[in-house]
């Protein structure tokens, strides 16, 4: 069953609110600002806690945590054709793969 500590949550400054901002990714639209790291965090927290008992009630489907979703490790990039045939030409002159070139730029 999903519980709201399977969120992923974020604490970091905002220099525009002078305070701390919470967030969670699950529920990009909520934040809490504090004073303080901790009380952001708690208070983005009971937010979402309260976005989900409300979405569960109304018999919404609530957002999937990113810890517990299962991911196939494929997605698709559209670049540039030139950006292509340079990629392309860097792999074959490495004597590797695109697709491992690639996953080796991302993984950096």
């Amino acid at each position: 069953m999903r519980t709201v500590d399977q969120y992923s949550y974020r604490v970091a400054w905002s220099e525009e609110d002078r305070e701390y901002v919470g967030t969670c990714a699950e529920f990009p639209a909520l934040s809490w600002l504090d004073a303080s790291p901790e009380k952001a965090l708690a208070g983005i927290r009971k937010l979402v806690a309260g976005c989900f008992k409300d979405m569960r009630k109304a018999g919404e489907p609530v957002p999937e945590a990113l810890s517990t979703r299962t991911f196939s490790g494929k997605f698709i990039v559209r670049v540039p054709p030139q950006l292509h045939r340079h990629l392309a030409s860097e792999a074959a002159e490495s004597g590797v793969s695109l697709n491992r070139l690639v996953a080796h730029k991302l993984s950096k």
